[in-house]
C-alpha cells in the first residue's frame, strides 16, 4: 500500500500504518486459507478472529463489512492475479498459441483457488461490470482477455471468449466435462477467437 504525505509526496508509512496493514494482510490471509480447504461457509469472522489472535472489533476496524468486505477484497485480488497471469501466458506466444495460453492460464488459476474464483464471480459482492466506473482491477482482467483474442470492437468478443472460459471451468469443477479432452476444449477455442498467427 502507497502513502502520501500532504501534496501529494511520497510519505513514509508510519510504524501505525505498517501494523494496520499487517493485520489486514493476516486476517486475508486467513480468510482465503479456510475458504480454500472446507469453503466461504466455514470462514466467519469468530473463526479469523480466533485464527490470527485478535478480537472481532479489531477485525470490524479493518473490514467494517465484516465476511462481505473481505471476500470483496479477496475477490479483487483474484482478479489481479488472473490478469498478471494471463499476460505472462500471452507474452510467450502470437495469434491461436496466445489464445491458447491465456485458456490454459485462466483455467488453471479458477482450478488451483476455487475459493478466490467463487468470491470474484458468484459471491454477491456488489461489483460492477462494463460500465463507467468499473474498478481497476477488473477491468485489467478484462483487458488481458481483449488483447489475447485481439478485440477491437465494443468488447463482445471478448465477453463470448471469457464466457466460454467462465462455463467450461464450471463444468470441469462439477465434473461434467471429460478431464483428458481439456486440451481439445482449448484448441477449439483457439480456432474460434484465435487470429492466425
Amino acid at each position: 500500500m502507497t502513502h502520501f504525505a500532504r501534496g501529494g509526496s511520497m510519505a513514509k508509512p508510519t510504524t501505525r500504518q505498517l501494523r494496520s496493514d499487517e493485520r489486514r494482510r493476516h486476517i486475508l490471509d486467513a480468510a482465503r486459507e479456510r475458504a480454500e480447504a472446507e469453503g466461504w461457509a466455514a470462514v466467519t469472522t469468530r473463526h479469523l478472529a480466533d485464527a490470527i489472535g485478535y478480537t472481532q472489533p479489531v477485525l470490524y476496524r479493518h473490514f467494517p463489512g465484516g465476511k462481505t468486505e473481505i471476500m470483496r477484497a479477496l475477490a479483487f485480488e483474484g482478479f489481479v492475479e488472473l490478469a498478471h497471469q494471463s499476460r505472462l501466458a500471452a507474452e510467450s506466444a502470437t495469434g491461436r498459441g496466445a489464445v491458447e495460453a491465456v485458456a490454459i492460464a485462466y483455467l488453471d488459476f479458477a482450478a488451483a483457488h476455487p475459493a478466490v474464483y467463487e468470491a470474484m464471480f458468484q459471491q454477491p459482492i456488489d461489483t460492477r461490470f462494463a460500465s463507467e466506473d468499473t474498478e481497476p482491477e477488473l477491468r485489467a482482467g478484462f483487458e488481458a482477455l481483449r488483447d489475447a483474442v485481439r478485440d477491437d470492437g465494443d468488447g463482445t468478443r471478448t465477453e463470448v471468449f471469457w464466457g466460454a472460459l467462465h462455463g467450461i471451468s464450471e463444468l470441469e469443477r462439477a465434473g461434467r466435462m471429460r478431464p483428458g479432452d481439456r486440451s481439445r476444449r482449448i484448441a477449439e477455442l483457439a480456432a474460434c477467437f484465435g487470429p492466425a498467427d
